[in-house]
């Protein structure tokens, strides 16, 4: 089975060619099921659905299919990537060691948790490879809810690393369209079913440490996670561009989720927001570049634009979050040059989304000024 982009002497890259095939949770298709999961075993990739976002698959105990989920995405090959299983009988044998502190705690979060959009890191096992965990002597796991990713898991062996479905630094796929955009030629195979639900990935929390720690916000919040635990703190770190610097999550080192535009977040003072916005937009209009704006049904009608786009109603975190990435995508669809969003609260699961509204931005966030 050829790798994706196998690299010749010049440099260029050969495609394969990608099967597309579509399939819903209640209607999933066990013949391509099984194919997809041959095509794991063997050492290829497959793009399929989650209910957070489309992941980008390969077996999580073969090294070779972890470097060839870096060569698809162009990722890092210090970027740690999520084993996902789909049965928590599978995580004992790739944990390595007696399980102690706030780790021997895992099934409480597993019992509230999973299946659904939890990421927990544990001290690794031999039996992962340090290819899949980016170096690292810890392991990354996740037990997705939605059925199609269980069935291919399942028929995979039990054990599939799977960042998200998408070339790297893009905004992660919400739905099997830009994953054929980002990936169409570089992997095997691209499963679509449907619109995710969420849109935002998983929560990530380390437990390898003496206190629970979150590593990336995300649907299961801090609250929902001191609610079981008692005690959860957020990683504040700020993390280096310094290439020496090993993160110890997706997400935590490298500019993720960007636009091809120029975006900045503008921090929401009600009408002041609003007019600084507009000034910026009349700006750019003189300049001649295309224009675009992330804003809530509130205000939606305040903004001219070459592409307006609302997250949905101020404070509805869950439509905002699963409206995110496809904004970001659509102003790539529509050749938007300079982007300004509007911020949002960052209580509850709009820590998620502003998470990752501020790393497509590469921190850029202003304050309104007339």
């Amino acid at each position: 089975m050829p790798c994706p982009e196998k690299k010749g002497r010049c440099g260029i890259y050969d495609k394969m060619q990608t099967e597309y095939v579509v399939m819903t949770e209640d209607s999933i298709d066990k013949d391509a099921i099984l194919r997809a999961g041959r095509i794991l075993k063997e050492g290829g990739l497959v793009a399929f659905p989650t209910e957070t976002v489309y992941g980008l698959g390969g077996d999580a105990l073969n090294p070779s299919s972890s470097e060839k989920i870096y060569a698809a995405k162009g990722r890092p090959s210090d970027n740690p990537l999520i084993v996902h299983v789909c049965d928590a009988d599978a995580i004992p044998p790739i944990i390595g060691g007696e399980l102690s502190g706030c780790a021997g705690e895992w099934r409480k979060l597993a019992d509230a948790f999973w299946p659904g959009p939890l990421t927990m890191i544990f001290p690794k096992s031999t039996k992962v490879p340090y290819a899949t965990t980016g170096g690292l002597d810890t392991v990354a796991i996740r037990f997705p809810s939605n059925k199609i990713a269980a069935a291919l898991i399942g028929a995979a062996g039990g054990y599939v690393a799977a960042p998200s479905a998408n070339r790297s630094g893009r905004p992660s796929p919400t739905s099997a369209k830009y994953c054929r955009e980002d990936l169409d030629g570089r992997v095997d195979m691209i499963i679509d079913g449907g619109p995710v639900g969420i849109g935002l990935e998983s929560t990530i929390i380390d437990l390898t440490g003496d206190e629970p720690i979150i590593l990336r916000p995300g649907y299961v919040t801090r609250d929902m996670l001191r609610e079981v635990l008692g005690r959860v703190e957020v990683d504040r770190a700020i993390i280096s561009d310094d290439s020496s610097v090993k993160p110890k999550a997706p997400g935590m080192k490298y500019r993720h989720y960007a636009p091809k535009g120029d975006l900045t977040v503008v921090n929401w003072r009600g009408p002041l927001t609003v007019q600084y916005i507009r000034k910026k937009l009349e700006e750019a209009a003189l300049s001649g570049r295309r224009t675009g704006v992330i804003c809530t049904d509130e205000t939606a009608g305040e903004y001219r634009a070459d592409l307006v786009r609302s997250a949905g109603a101020r404070g509805d975190y869950e439509e905002n979050a699963r409206r995110l990435f496809d904004i970001l995508r659509s102003f790539d669809d529509e050749g938007i040059e300079v982007i300004w969003s509007e911020s949002f609260s960052e209580e509850g699961l709009g820590e998620a989304l502003m998470n990752r509204l501020k790393k497509a931005a590469g921190q850029k966030v202003v304050e309104p000024t007339l």
